[in-house]
């Protein structure tokens, strides 16, 4: 190996080193203070550096929220992925939602930055963002093994996880009162879905009482 690679590669290694460093001491910072409340300067001390020195690696405050972003979709879409210890379809998807509610659960700044739109003007990157696609495309998988396929589905399945997500971090946290739930949550979810008698949507809201024709 020449001098000159040698070099470029402590460099890169020296970048991505510090990369890091301030990417876990924004988790840091995040999980105290909350997403919103993140300060270049404060991030500085905690990583030990000074403020323009983060923008050295960082070229503003959304790239670091970027780079958080990519971090935890990537830990989020390894956690559903992992095997699951049965083949039976619904079974499995008990397990994935157990899995959503836990890792949401165990982290709320992270939860937040992944599922909510906390911070104004910020969009990860397409880069960032895919885990989060492929995460996504699991759980379609898994709904099609259970006979669910409609995209509506899909819609109202996410809607519902995130709901039960948020009931146990605002309502019970540390505890398990809405994670319990999985199980029924799953088979009232499978039982509406599957129906082939689920009624019809209205082509217009109900009239009232008084309403003009």
């Amino acid at each position: 190996m020449s001098k000159t690679s040698t070099a470029v590669d402590w460099r890169e290694s020296r970048r991505q080193f510090a990369r890091t460093a301030i990417v876990e001491a924004a988790w840091a910072a995040v999980r105290e203070e909350g997403l919103g409340a993140l300060s270049l300067r404060d991030l500085a001390s905690r990583a030990g550096i000074t403020t323009p020195t983060v923008y050295a690696y960082f070229e503003s405050k959304n790239a670091i929220y970027d780079a958080m972003f990519g971090q935890a979709a990537t830990d989020f879409a390894n956690r559903l992925a992992e095997p699951y210890d049965t083949d039976d379809p619904r079974e499995v998807l008990v397990g994935s939602l157990r899995r959503f509610v836990g890792f949401c659960t165990a982290d709320v700044a992270r939860y937040q930055l992944l599922f909510q739109r906390t911070i104004p003007g910020f969009e990860p990157s397409p880069e960032s963002y895919e885990p989060a696609v492929q995460a996504l495309g699991g759980s379609r998988d898994l709904l099609t093994l259970n006979g669910v396929s409609d995209a509506r589905h899909l819609d109202m399945w996410t809607a519902l996880v995130t709901g039960l997500v948020d009931q146990q971090i605002s309502n019970d946290p540390g505890g398990d009162r809405w994670v319990c739930l999985a199980d029924e949550f799953v088979t009232m979810f499978l039982t509406h879905c599957q129906s082939p008698t689920r009624p019809a949507r209205r082509s217009s809201p109900p009239r009232r009482t008084g309403d003009k024709p």
